[in-house]
């Protein structure tokens, strides 16, 4: 996945993930690293395959890869993250060949929804919005009693 891993070596992302762990060195909630954004390109993934939907694996896995880069602008300027996250998107897309205009478009919607669930959300963006849920082991989790999450939310078992 030649594109995929052109996103990865961006500067914009190097940056974006070097601002990230700074910024998380000392957090005992879930942080957002490389980890993460694996796992929920791999979640995501497979609920492709599962139900037969109709996107490329590189489409995934940008989206995946990208959806949480807004985050250093959150911790920075109180910027909500996921549209921080579409605008750093669009930039780092903008440099990268091996999406169409349509998947880039479909790439950055999902980044900018992916952190409320919206019934008139793209499908990847819904997609994304479960991958990133359900990635999250809060059944596992030592500081779960003090996290902000709605317990609703939270992963009190793993979903398969």
């Amino acid at each position: 996945m030649p594109a995929v891993d052109a996103i990865r070596r961006h500067p914009d992302f190097v940056d974006h993930m070097k601002r990230i762990h700074r910024a998380e060195l000392s957090r005992e909630f879930c942080c957002h690293g490389i980890d993460h954004l694996l796992d929920v390109a791999r979640i995501a993934y497979i609920r492709v395959l599962e139900r037969k939907m109709p996107f490329r694996k590189e489409t995934v896995y940008a989206a995946a890869l990208l959806h949480d880069l807004g985050k250093a602008e959150q911790y920075e300027h109180g910027e909500p993250h996921e549209v921080a996250g579409a605008r750093v998107a669009t930039n780092i897309l903008m440099d990268i060949d091996g999406f169409s205009a349509l998947e880039k478009t479909a790439i950055v919607a999902a980044v900018a929804q992916h952190r409320c669930f919206a019934d008139d959300a793209s499908p990847l963006g819904k997609l994304l919005y479960e991958a990133d849920k359900v990635s999250r082991p809060c059944y596992a989790c030592v500081a779960r009693e003090r996290c902000d999450w709605l317990p609703e939310k939270m992963n009190v078992g793993i979903k398969i």
